[in-house]
């Protein structure tokens, strides 16, 4: 049946999640990295904003600029970058049957 869907239906889960990443922290829940996406979506912001904000009174407002787009751009790459954890967590999938790995000494 994979030979009769177009190429085109198919979805590159890096490019969303770099995508995603616009508001950091989205990417990485969308790869399922569930722990770094809400550090990054509470902390990762506040501390960002904070340190921009404190940054503008020496560089005459650009850090409020230059700061919050780096950490983007940081932010999309590693969630570009990390593996995707879809489907790895089974007790949040129960619909799906799991099937078992097949040892080693079995195929022997």
């Amino acid at each position: 049946m994979s030979e009769s869907v177009p190429q085109s239906n198919t979805v590159d889960r890096d490019r969303v999640a770099a995508m995603l990443s616009i508001l950091p922290g989205l990417g990485h829940l969308y790869k399922h990295h569930y722990v770094v996406g809400i550090g990054l979506l509470v902390g990762g912001n506040i501390l960002t904003g904070f340190v921009s904000v404190l940054m503008a009174l020496g560089t005459f407002g650009l850090s409020i600029l230059v700061v919050p787009a780096i950490y983007i751009a940081t932010v999309a790459a590693s969630a570009y970058a990390l593996p995707d954890w879809h489907g790895h967590h089974h007790y949040l999938h129960p619909w799906t049957p799991v099937v078992p790995e097949p040892d080693a000494e079995e195929s022997v």
